[in-house]
Order: C-alpha cells, then structure tokens, then sequence
C-alpha cells in the first residue's frame, strides 16, 4: 500500500560544507571502480562498489588511515551485480544488491562485518539503491530514492511512500532517531540532508560542492559518525575526506 506522509513544510536556513573543517584526505589504495556507499567504525571504512564492464560488484574493508584494502569480496549474482549505499548494524553490514536497471529487483543482504561472509537475505521488487538501519527496522531508498521504503529485518514491507524532497539520495544512516540523506541536487551542488524518521520532515540540510574533479562531495559514499562526516564522492583513484564542524 502506497502511503502519502504528512510532510511539514518548515524554513530550514541551509548550512553549507564550505564552512567545515576537512580534517584529513585519505587517499585509498585499492581499485574502487564505482563507489556507491561507505560505512565508518573507528579506523575501519567499508565501500561498496561496482565494475559494471566486468559484470562485478564489491564489499571492501579498508584501513581508514592508510587506505589500504583490509577484505574484498565479490556481491554479484547473476544480473544483480549493482551494489548500493551500506549500514552498519551491530555485527552486520546491509548491502542491496540490484540490478542495473532503476525498476529491476534487490536482493537486500546481511553480511558479518569482520568476514564480509553472507549471513542472510531477502528480495525486494525495486531497484533498492541504498539502505540504512534503525536497530529495529530498515529504511530504503530506491533509485536516485525517489520511493522510500521501511522493512523488518526479515524483509516484511512495513511502509512504502514518496519521497517528498528532490535531492537523489545515494546513501543513507540513521543516526540518534534521525534519517541523513546524501546525494546530488544537480550537476554543480548536492546536499546532506538531516528528516524525521517518522514524517521525514527536513530539520536540517548542508549543501556540498564540487571536489577538485568536479563531482559534489555527496555525490556518493556517505556517514556521519561522532559528529564528523566522511565523504567517499570519487570513482578510483578514490579519496575520502572528513569534515568536522
């Protein structure tokens, strides 16, 4: 059932990343090909990402610091090779795995964040392009999140509605009952965006701009975690940046 949510239209005064501080640039040794979503525990960066001319995509753990390449495994599975935006969740990592194609089907997968090894799955009937935890449930986006979606962990659909804001969210967490968004806006300017979990009401918003190779720093891989961003924004050579405040 399609659910239309009580969006309050609030005056958000627009922050901008230009006014934080990028703290340090990491420069990530392995071969990405083409980011999707990043996920941050201590010195540990997950990315997932995809080779679409090889027909592969990819779970990689990385040292944060050095940037080398930790762990990698392979995700694709048959024509479900289009990883998407990650999430932490305790133990886990949730990876939806699509196909190349904006209506085609997922496979939302579970995976042991130290091994990477699949633990469990389920489908979903959508290009599912990013996925963030809340604990409890799943929220989803599908492509460029223009429906957003709520499951159990079992994958039972809970809520499935519009999303009521433009920017194309590519990744997204949950963080103190709150959703964050990143993507881009248009081709000079993107957007990090803080919504109820509830109504997805916008409480606040960061605009982002371009990197020195023109892409907007929310272009792709994003978290947020002890009140610092890191940003994955460019295919390999990949570069990930933290901001603080």
């Amino acid at each position: 059932m399609l659910l239309t949510p009580l969006v309050l239209l609030l005056s958000i005064e627009p922050e901008s990343l230009s006014a934080w501080r990028n703290v340090t640039t990491v420069s990530i040794a392995a071969d990405l090909h083409h980011v999707q979503g990043i996920d941050v525990e201590g010195d540990i960066l997950w990315v997932s990402s995809v080779d679409a001319n090889a027909g592969k995509g990819y779970l990689s753990r990385i040292d944060g610091k050095t940037g080398h390449l930790l762990a990698q495994v392979e995700l694709q599975q048959g024509r479900r090779l289009h990883p998407g935006g990650i999430a932490l969740d305790g133990d886990s990592l949730w990876v939806p795995v699509a196909e190349y194609d904006r209506d085609g089907p997922t496979n939302i997968e579970r995976r042991d964040k130290r091994t990477l090894r699949l633990l469990s799955r389920f489908e979903v009937n959508d290009h599912i392009g990013c996925i963030a935890s809340t604990g409890l449930t799943l929220i989803g986006g599908s492509w460029s999140s223009r429906t957003l979606y709520e499951w159990n962990p079992a994958g039972i659909e809970l809520r499935k509605l519009p999303n009521p804001h433009p920017t194309a969210w590519q990744d997204l967490k949950v963080v103190k009952g709150l959703l964050i968004g990143s993507g881009p806006l248009n081709r000079q300017q993107g957007a990090i965006e803080w919504l109820s979990l509830a109504s997805f009401t916008l409480t606040r918003r960061i605009l982002t701009p371009l990197t020195s190779r023109g892409l907007t720093y929310s272009h792709e891989g994003m978290t947020y975690r002890g009140g610092r961003l890191y940003l994955l924004p460019e295919d390999a050579p990949s570069r990930l940046f933290v901001f603080a405040p």
